[in-house]
Protein backbone atom coordinates (compact mmCIF):
# COMPACT_ATOMS: atom_id res chain seq x y z
CA UNK A 1 0.00 0.00 0.00
CA UNK A 2 1.45 3.05 -1.08
CA UNK A 3 1.04 6.70 -0.05
CA UNK A 4 -1.16 7.16 -3.26
CA UNK A 5 -3.82 4.82 -2.59
CA UNK A 6 -3.81 6.12 1.45
CA UNK A 7 -4.54 9.89 0.43
CA UNK A 8 -6.28 9.06 -2.76
CA UNK A 9 -9.65 7.57 -3.90
CA UNK A 10 -11.27 7.13 -7.72
CA UNK A 11 -13.44 10.26 -8.88
CA UNK A 12 -15.86 8.09 -8.59
CA UNK A 13 -15.49 7.52 -5.04
CA UNK A 14 -17.18 10.43 -4.56
CA UNK A 15 -19.81 10.54 -7.59
CA UNK A 16 -21.03 7.29 -5.83
CA UNK A 17 -21.73 9.06 -2.91
CA UNK A 18 -23.51 11.62 -4.30
CA UNK A 19 -25.81 9.08 -6.00
CA UNK A 20 -26.45 6.76 -3.05
CA UNK A 21 -27.63 10.42 -1.20
CA UNK A 22 -29.92 11.12 -4.13
CA UNK A 23 -31.31 7.62 -4.56
CA UNK A 24 -32.51 7.40 -0.87
CA UNK A 25 -33.41 10.88 0.24
CA UNK A 26 -35.89 9.34 3.49
CA UNK A 27 -32.31 8.22 5.12
CA UNK A 28 -30.70 10.62 7.97
CA UNK A 29 -27.45 11.79 6.03
CA UNK A 30 -24.65 10.73 8.37
CA UNK A 31 -21.38 12.56 9.46
CA UNK A 32 -19.05 10.43 10.92
CA UNK A 33 -16.59 12.03 13.67
CA UNK A 34 -14.87 9.14 14.20
CA UNK A 35 -13.06 7.61 11.16
CA UNK A 36 -9.82 5.65 11.49
CA UNK A 37 -7.41 5.30 8.94
CA UNK A 38 -3.96 3.80 8.72
CA UNK A 39 -0.71 2.59 6.10
CA UNK A 40 1.49 0.24 7.83
CA UNK A 41 3.34 0.36 5.78
CA UNK A 42 3.88 4.44 6.48
CA UNK A 43 3.47 4.31 10.49
CA UNK A 44 4.16 2.56 13.21
CA UNK A 45 0.73 1.69 15.14
CA UNK A 46 2.31 -0.32 18.25
CA UNK A 47 -1.09 -0.70 20.38
CA UNK A 48 -1.94 -3.09 17.02
CA UNK A 49 -1.02 -6.30 18.45
CA UNK A 50 1.04 -8.92 15.89
CA UNK A 51 -1.96 -11.30 16.26
CA UNK A 52 -4.86 -8.86 16.39
CA UNK A 53 -7.18 -8.54 13.35
CA UNK A 54 -6.32 -4.61 12.99
CA UNK A 55 -2.61 -5.68 12.23
CA UNK A 56 -3.29 -4.75 8.40
CA UNK A 57 -3.78 -1.68 6.45
CA UNK A 58 -7.41 0.32 6.37
CA UNK A 59 -7.50 3.02 3.44
CA UNK A 60 -9.83 4.97 2.10
CA UNK A 61 -11.53 2.55 -0.58
CA UNK A 62 -11.58 0.54 2.36
CA UNK A 63 -13.69 2.74 4.11
CA UNK A 64 -15.84 3.45 1.20
CA UNK A 65 -16.86 -0.10 0.96
CA UNK A 66 -17.65 -0.31 4.69
CA UNK A 67 -20.09 2.64 4.42
CA UNK A 68 -21.62 1.33 1.35
CA UNK A 69 -25.67 2.45 1.18
CA UNK A 70 -25.30 4.24 4.84
CA UNK A 71 -25.12 7.50 3.66
CA UNK A 72 -22.20 8.60 5.38
CA UNK A 73 -21.46 12.53 3.69
CA UNK A 74 -18.62 13.17 5.50
CA UNK A 75 -16.17 12.48 7.51
CA UNK A 76 -13.58 13.56 10.06
CA UNK A 77 -10.52 11.80 10.33
CA UNK A 78 -9.30 10.60 14.28
CA UNK A 79 -5.66 10.12 14.77
CA UNK A 80 -4.79 6.69 15.16
CA UNK A 81 -1.80 6.75 17.70
CA UNK A 82 1.48 7.57 15.49
CA UNK A 83 5.04 7.26 16.49
CA UNK A 84 5.52 11.13 18.38
CA UNK A 85 8.32 11.07 15.54
CA UNK A 86 5.50 10.46 12.80
CA UNK A 87 3.05 13.21 14.01
CA UNK A 88 3.66 15.73 11.53
CA UNK A 89 3.81 13.29 8.78
CA UNK A 90 0.02 12.54 9.65
CA UNK A 91 -1.08 15.36 9.53
CA UNK A 92 0.72 16.73 6.46
CA UNK A 93 -0.88 13.28 4.50
CA UNK A 94 -4.23 13.91 5.93
CA UNK A 95 -4.82 17.87 4.95
CA UNK A 96 -3.65 16.30 1.27
CA UNK A 97 -6.31 13.75 1.70
CA UNK A 98 -9.14 16.26 2.82
CA UNK A 99 -7.51 18.86 -0.04
CA UNK A 100 -7.80 15.93 -2.87
CA UNK A 101 -11.90 16.33 -2.30
CA UNK A 102 -12.44 12.66 -3.45
CA UNK A 103 -13.08 11.11 -0.43
CA UNK A 104 -15.64 11.65 2.48
CA UNK A 105 -13.32 12.73 4.32
CA UNK A 106 -13.73 16.73 5.70
CA UNK A 107 -11.40 17.48 8.66
CA UNK A 108 -9.37 16.04 10.96
CA UNK A 109 -8.05 15.56 14.75
CA UNK A 110 -4.37 14.96 14.68
CA UNK A 111 -2.46 13.50 16.87
CA UNK A 112 -0.13 15.07 19.86
CA UNK A 113 1.58 15.31 23.03
CA UNK A 114 0.23 18.16 25.10
CA UNK A 115 2.83 17.91 27.63
CA UNK A 116 5.68 17.75 25.58
CA UNK A 117 8.32 20.41 25.17
CA UNK A 118 7.52 21.39 21.48
CA UNK A 119 4.13 21.26 21.70
CA UNK A 120 3.35 25.06 21.25
CA UNK A 121 5.01 25.27 18.04
CA UNK A 122 3.20 22.23 16.33
CA UNK A 123 -0.15 22.86 17.65
CA UNK A 124 0.17 26.62 16.85
CA UNK A 125 0.43 25.73 13.01
CA UNK A 126 -2.93 24.79 12.79
CA UNK A 127 -4.65 27.93 14.48
CA UNK A 128 -7.68 28.91 11.73
CA UNK A 129 -7.08 25.63 9.48
CA UNK A 130 -9.83 24.95 7.38
CA UNK A 131 -8.61 21.20 7.83
CA UNK A 132 -7.34 20.69 11.04
CA UNK A 133 -9.84 21.15 13.76
CA UNK A 134 -8.41 19.32 17.07
CA UNK A 135 -5.69 17.53 18.90
CA UNK A 136 -6.13 14.02 20.76
CA UNK A 137 -4.12 11.91 22.99
CA UNK A 138 -5.19 8.44 24.17
CA UNK A 139 -4.77 8.34 27.61
CA UNK A 140 -6.15 4.88 28.19
CA UNK A 141 -2.55 3.53 26.90
CA UNK A 142 -1.04 0.79 28.90
CA UNK A 143 2.20 2.95 29.96
CA UNK A 144 -0.13 5.81 31.04
CA UNK A 145 -1.27 6.52 34.28
CA UNK A 146 -4.38 7.69 36.11
CA UNK A 147 -4.04 11.21 36.23
CA UNK A 148 -1.71 11.55 33.44
CA UNK A 149 -3.58 14.96 32.35
CA UNK A 150 -3.34 16.54 35.08
CA UNK A 151 -0.42 17.84 35.18
CA UNK A 152 0.98 21.15 34.79
CA UNK A 153 2.40 20.65 31.46
CA UNK A 154 -0.17 18.26 29.85
CA UNK A 155 -3.01 21.29 31.58
CA UNK A 156 -1.03 24.07 29.71
CA UNK A 157 -1.46 22.31 26.50
CA UNK A 158 -4.58 22.22 26.34
CA UNK A 159 -5.60 25.60 27.84
CA UNK A 160 -3.43 26.27 24.48
CA UNK A 161 -5.70 24.56 22.53
CA UNK A 162 -8.46 26.79 23.56
CA UNK A 163 -6.61 29.84 22.79
CA UNK A 164 -5.73 28.61 19.18
CA UNK A 165 -9.75 27.69 18.96
CA UNK A 166 -8.71 23.85 18.50
CA UNK A 167 -10.53 20.77 20.41
CA UNK A 168 -9.25 18.38 22.54
CA UNK A 169 -10.98 14.47 22.15
CA UNK A 170 -10.53 12.91 25.66
CA UNK A 171 -10.30 9.18 25.18
CA UNK A 172 -9.63 7.65 28.43
CA UNK A 173 -10.84 4.63 30.53
CA UNK A 174 -14.22 5.10 32.78
CA UNK A 175 -12.82 4.74 35.78
CA UNK A 176 -10.81 8.03 35.57
CA UNK A 177 -13.53 10.15 34.42
CA UNK A 178 -13.65 11.97 37.33
CA UNK A 179 -9.70 13.44 35.87
CA UNK A 180 -11.32 14.43 32.94
CA UNK A 181 -13.99 16.76 34.83
CA UNK A 182 -10.69 18.46 37.02
CA UNK A 183 -9.21 18.47 33.01
CA UNK A 184 -11.97 20.14 31.90
CA UNK A 185 -12.94 22.42 34.78
CA UNK A 186 -8.83 23.50 34.41
CA UNK A 187 -9.38 24.41 30.53
CA UNK A 188 -12.77 26.62 30.63
CA UNK A 189 -11.89 28.35 27.02
CA UNK A 190 -10.83 24.88 25.45
CA UNK A 191 -13.38 22.82 23.37
CA UNK A 192 -13.70 18.96 24.65
CA UNK A 193 -15.37 16.56 23.29
CA UNK A 194 -15.28 12.67 25.24
CA UNK A 195 -15.06 9.72 23.29
CA UNK A 196 -16.58 6.23 22.83
CA UNK A 197 -19.29 7.37 25.66
CA UNK A 198 -16.65 7.12 28.21
CA UNK A 199 -14.84 3.96 27.32
CA UNK A 200 -17.91 2.00 29.74
CA UNK A 201 -17.30 -2.08 28.93
CA UNK A 202 -20.40 -3.04 27.46
CA UNK A 203 -19.80 -6.53 28.99
CA UNK A 204 -19.71 -5.31 32.60
CA UNK A 205 -22.88 -5.29 34.85
CA UNK A 206 -22.85 -2.90 36.97
CA UNK A 207 -22.79 0.80 35.14
CA UNK A 208 -24.05 3.02 38.30
CA UNK A 209 -20.29 4.10 38.84
CA UNK A 210 -19.92 5.34 35.25
CA UNK A 211 -23.21 6.81 34.97
CA UNK A 212 -22.64 9.05 37.85
CA UNK A 213 -19.01 10.05 36.67
CA UNK A 214 -20.33 10.92 33.34
CA UNK A 215 -23.01 12.79 34.69
CA UNK A 216 -21.37 14.95 36.32
CA UNK A 217 -18.77 15.72 33.70
CA UNK A 218 -21.54 16.35 31.38
CA UNK A 219 -22.69 19.60 33.59
CA UNK A 220 -19.52 21.28 31.84
CA UNK A 221 -20.56 23.13 29.42
CA UNK A 222 -17.54 22.77 27.30
CA UNK A 223 -17.52 19.12 26.38
CA UNK A 224 -19.89 17.44 24.51
CA UNK A 225 -20.51 13.23 24.06
CA UNK A 226 -19.50 11.00 21.24
CA UNK A 227 -21.52 8.34 20.86
CA UNK A 228 -18.83 5.80 19.12
CA UNK A 229 -16.64 3.14 20.36
CA UNK A 230 -18.67 1.01 22.77
CA UNK A 231 -20.02 -2.05 20.25
CA UNK A 232 -16.25 -2.99 20.53
CA UNK A 233 -16.66 -3.84 24.06
CA UNK A 234 -19.47 -6.23 23.27
CA UNK A 235 -19.24 -9.79 22.61
CA UNK A 236 -18.06 -10.99 19.00
CA UNK A 237 -21.37 -12.21 17.56
CA UNK A 238 -23.03 -12.63 20.84
CA UNK A 239 -24.43 -8.95 21.18
CA UNK A 240 -27.76 -7.17 20.78
CA UNK A 241 -28.49 -3.71 20.11
CA UNK A 242 -30.43 -3.82 23.79
CA UNK A 243 -26.45 -4.56 25.32
CA UNK A 244 -25.30 -0.86 23.86
CA UNK A 245 -29.06 0.99 24.36
CA UNK A 246 -28.12 1.67 28.43
CA UNK A 247 -24.75 3.16 27.75
CA UNK A 248 -26.46 5.11 24.82
CA UNK A 249 -29.70 6.66 26.50
CA UNK A 250 -27.54 7.77 29.60
CA UNK A 251 -25.01 9.62 27.44
CA UNK A 252 -27.95 10.60 25.51
CA UNK A 253 -29.68 11.75 28.59
CA UNK A 254 -26.91 13.30 30.26
CA UNK A 255 -25.41 15.47 27.35
CA UNK A 256 -28.91 16.19 26.43
CA UNK A 257 -29.66 16.55 21.93
CA UNK A 258 -27.93 19.43 21.10
CA UNK A 259 -24.33 18.05 22.87
CA UNK A 260 -24.25 15.08 21.59
CA UNK A 261 -22.41 13.46 17.60
CA UNK A 262 -22.00 9.83 15.86
CA UNK A 263 -18.90 8.24 15.65
CA UNK A 264 -17.97 5.45 13.34
CA UNK A 265 -14.94 4.55 15.13
CA UNK A 266 -14.02 1.95 11.81
CA UNK A 267 -11.98 -0.19 11.52
CA UNK A 268 -12.01 -0.67 15.46
CA UNK A 269 -15.44 -1.52 15.77
CA UNK A 270 -14.93 -4.17 13.18
CA UNK A 271 -13.80 -6.23 16.62
CA UNK A 272 -17.37 -6.67 16.99
CA UNK A 273 -19.47 -5.66 14.43
CA UNK A 274 -19.45 -4.64 10.87
CA UNK A 275 -19.83 -0.73 10.19
CA UNK A 276 -23.59 -1.26 9.30
CA UNK A 277 -24.53 -3.60 12.18
CA UNK A 278 -23.94 -0.57 14.57
CA UNK A 279 -24.79 2.22 12.79
CA UNK A 280 -27.95 -0.19 12.43
CA UNK A 281 -28.29 -0.98 15.99
CA UNK A 282 -27.80 2.85 17.10
CA UNK A 283 -30.34 3.93 14.89
CA UNK A 284 -32.79 0.97 16.18
CA UNK A 285 -31.92 2.14 19.93
CA UNK A 286 -32.89 6.20 18.92
CA UNK A 287 -35.26 5.27 16.79
CA UNK A 288 -38.50 6.28 19.28
CA UNK A 289 -37.03 9.62 19.62
CA UNK A 290 -38.20 12.73 17.75
CA UNK A 291 -36.82 12.89 13.93
CA UNK A 292 -34.78 16.48 14.26
CA UNK A 293 -33.06 14.84 17.36
CA UNK A 294 -31.83 11.79 15.74
CA UNK A 295 -30.87 14.05 12.92
CA UNK A 296 -28.55 16.11 15.78
CA UNK A 297 -27.12 13.09 16.55
CA UNK A 298 -25.79 11.56 12.86
CA UNK A 299 -25.56 15.03 11.45
CA UNK A 300 -26.22 18.49 12.58
CA UNK A 301 -24.59 18.97 15.94
CA UNK A 302 -21.35 17.45 13.93
CA UNK A 303 -21.43 20.18 11.63
CA UNK A 304 -22.03 23.44 13.60
CA UNK A 305 -19.39 21.89 16.42
CA UNK A 306 -16.76 21.34 13.65
CA UNK A 307 -17.98 24.32 11.41
CA UNK A 308 -18.35 22.16 8.64
CA UNK A 309 -19.80 23.28 5.20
Amino acid sequence: MNRREFLTASAAVATSLMARAEEKPDMLPIVDTHQHLWDLNEFRLSWIKPESPLNRSYLSDDYRKAIEGLNVVKSIYMEVDVAPEQQQREADRLQELIKSGKTTTVAAVVSGRPNSPGFKAYATQFKSSPHIKGIRQVLHGESTPASYCLSREFIAGIRLLGELGLSYDLCMRSAELPDATMLVDACPDTRFILDHCGNEDVKRKDHSQWQKDIAELAKRKNIVGKVSGIVATAKPGAWSAGDLAPIVNHTLAVFGPDRVMFGGDWPVCTLAATYRQWVEALQSIVKERPSPEQKKLFHDNAVAFYGLK
